[in-house]
């Protein structure tokens, strides 16, 4: 058996790590394409060094394009790719658009598609990467969905009765990398406060796209900065977004520039909530026992909302204050395996090689 996977984003990376290992140790090969859609070595080449993923066959390099323009482009060099390399699967994650180009370019010529992070739904069809999820799991062979959350998704849209397709849950690819490599944490200085921190990821379109939004996060950013230690690790777009709006940060939150997979979840450990419109930082939050504020009007990952360890508060000023408080005096339920044992990569290959 060949595999062909195709990755562009740091979530990619991360849930690659694992399951490349397991292909590794399965003697399976396996083909990496990365598409360049995270092309800064903060986001990107730092967590192929440190994650110890086997670099990519091929580096795309296709980014800072329009959606249009980046899945064309992505379409046409994939197919080629694909035609050369001849794969019995090719395997994408999650909703980004390289996960719908992938997908994409191997159902045009017949190649299996398996589709991880199957199921996901944030019911908000404005959202790209709701496109993305839809379509993907509507041309991909093999579903594998991290819950019986997106089963249930895939269940209301026909996917056992009308669309005959094979249906799993594994678990969360993600959860096996927290625990592969949960030795390799680091503790980082915390400074002379002994106020405690919140930590906050902003990315999304959604709001750095939106002058408004954005400066109603900054200014409850700015609010919250009176009582807590605010550290936000800057995303590149978040950054030009803020100078392109004129949104000025005060020196009292902590900017800090994108981290390495290690560095980034550190953070997070030592933080007392996480503040994110991040999908897969709302995870790690879950896995690491962190309670988390989601900076979104809605979230694929329900079942967090519904253990009481994830709130939504949109991007209202006042909305974020409140749901602060209301998440820092809660205290959810962090016991259950919602999300599989962290071995999620043995059956991902496992389904793999059943359905050859």
């Amino acid at each position: 058996m060949k595999i062909l996977t195709v990755i562009g984003a740091r979530p990619q990376f991360i849930k690659a790590a694992s399951l490349s290992r397991e292909f590794k140790d399965r003697k399976i090969e396996e083909i990496i394409v990365h598409t360049g859609q995270h092309f800064d070595s903060n986001m990107s080449d730092v967590f192929f060094s440190e994650l110890s993923i086997p670099l990519p066959k091929y580096n795309l390099n296709i980014h800072s394009v329009s959606h249009g323009v980046m899945v064309g482009r992505m379409l046409e060099e994939l197919e080629a790719i694909m035609i050369t390399e001849k794969p019995s699967w090719v395997i994408v994650y999650g909703d980004t658009n390289s996960t719908l180009a992938g997908a994409l370019a191997a159902k045009k010529l017949g190649i299996k598609v398996a589709h991880i992070e199957a199921g996901l739904r944030s019911f908000n069809e404005v959202m790209p990467e709701e496109t993305n999820r839809i379509v993907t799991d509507r041309i991909s062979d093999l579903l594998l969905c991290p819950s019986k959350a997106a089963i249930r998704n895939l269940e209301m849209e026909g996917y056992n009765s009308m669309l005959k397709k094979r249906v799993f849950v594994t678990g969360d690819i993600m959860y096996d990398s927290v625990k592969l490599f949960s030795d390799n944490y680091i503790s980082l200085p915390r400074g002379n406060s002994k106020l405690p921190y919140i930590m906050v990821t902003v990315h999304r379109a959604e709001n750095t796209n939106d002058p408004k939004r954005l400066a109603s996060i900054f200014n409850a950013l700015e609010k919250l900065a009176e009582q807590y230690v605010i550290k936000i690790v800057l995303h590149p777009r978040t950054k030009l977004k803020l100078k392109e709006f004129s949104i000025s940060v005060s020196n009292k939150i902590h900017i800090v520039d994108p981290l390495s997979y290690f560095e980034n979840l550190s953070l997070l450990i030592e933080a007392t909530i996480l503040l994110t419109d991040s999908g897969g930082m709302q995870k790690e939050a879950y896995f690491l026992k962190k309670k988390c504020v989601t900076l979104r009007d809605e979230t694929e990952w329900t079942e967090l909302r519904e253990l009481g360890c994830n709130i939504l508060a949109g991007a209202d000023e006042g909305s974020i204050l409140s749901a602060v408080d209301e998440i820092l005096s809660a205290d959810p339920d962090f016991s259950g395996e919602i999300y599989g044992n962290g071995k999620s990569r043995v059956l991902i290959v496992n389904h793999l090689l059943n359905e050859q």
